[in-house]
């Protein structure tokens, strides 16, 4: 079933409010998981929301530090990755790397400037797809080389927080490390990253 403009949101919403079930990451795949988004298979994306709504939320909620803005913004993204699941491209990067981006992109878009509303629009999403990939693309190796230049236990650490979007302590645990050595590593990471990206 391919997707129809006419699909009611509300019908989404309840459709996305479920009880999410986290499959394990190892076997999940993401990219069959939007090409079957693409084609309109609703199942697909109920999968998608079942893995990774905890950890996008989690993204969220770090961004926007409030509660009932990050659940917005996971419903948007929800409604975003829907929509714009046919233009992935897994040239530019892994499909969960782009679930996760879209997620962080809203989010950062919904901190910069609070009173804009997301627009849902086709061709808002058309134009704004493609902004982000153009985006996504050139930062990506600045980005890269910035990573490579952390030692990697505390690489390990910046992915699992802001790509995978897991907590302090779940990364403690994780890593089987002491939790104020994992907020260290991410305090100081995250100031060499961004010393590095200037």
């Amino acid at each position: 079933m391919r997707w129809r403009p006419d699909l009611r949101v509300g019908a989404l919403i309840l459709f996305l409010r479920r009880k999410p079930r986290s499959l394990p990451e190892a076997t999940f795949d993401y990219e069959a998981c939007l090409l079957a988004c693409a084609r309109g298979d609703q199942r697909a994306l109920r999968r998608l929301y079942e893995q990774d709504s905890s950890r996008l939320l989690g993204i969220a909620l770090r961004i926007a530090r409030d509660k009932a803005l990050a659940e917005d913004i996971v419903h948007d993204a929800f409604i975003k990755i829907w929509r714009g699941a046919a233009s992935f491209d897994p040239t530019r990067g892994s499909a969960r790397g782009w679930v996760f981006s879209v997620t962080r992109h809203l989010a950062l878009n919904a901190v910069r400037n609070p009173h804009r509303e997301v627009a849902l629009s086709a061709e808002h999403d058309t134009v704004a797809a493609a902004d982000d990939s153009f985006e996504f693309s050139t930062r990506t190796g600045q980005i890269q080389h910035c990573l490579e230049q952390l030692d990697p236990a505390r690489r390990r650490c910046i992915l699992h927080a802001y790509v995978d979007g897991y907590s302090h302590s779940e990364i403690a645990q994780k890593l089987d490390t002491p939790l104020g050595t994992v907020k260290a590593w991410i305090k100081r990471s995250l100031a060499a990253l961004r010393e590095c990206m200037a």
